[in-house]
């Protein structure tokens, strides 16, 4: 597993408040279909980690995956995942919250 993500108090913040409700969870990074190149937050056990996906870190103790051919656009990078108003990702459980997960990034040296 990488350390390449980490998350601002606010979305640690929603992170907690989703943990209590849903229990054991995970962030996927979107490739950019429906919702855009958001962190999605899932349930554990519904969503499967495919074998090319990559761990980058985990963030509130929560693992954070991204799909592998994402991964090598995005190995030199740091992720900082914030919240800001708005919708969450149709299927992310930030949905519904008046607030959702987004990811801010910087270069680093990896």
């Amino acid at each position: 597993m990488l350390n390449q993500v980490e998350a601002t108090q606010a979305a640690l913040d929603l992170i907690e408040e989703i943990k209590k409700d849903y229990g054991s969870v995970l962030f996927h990074q979107s490739g950019g279909c429906c919702d855009g190149s958001a962190p999605m937050c899932f349930q554990k056990d519904d969503f499967l980690i495919a074998d090319h996906d990559v761990q980058m870190g985990e963030i509130g103790g929560v693992p954070f995956y991204i799909g592998g051919l994402q991964f090598e656009a995005w190995k030199h990078t740091k992720l900082i995942i914030d919240v800001v108003e708005g919708q969450g990702g149709m299927f992310s459980l930030d949905n519904g919250r008046g607030k959702r997960f987004i990811t801010r990034s910087e270069l680093c040296s990896v």
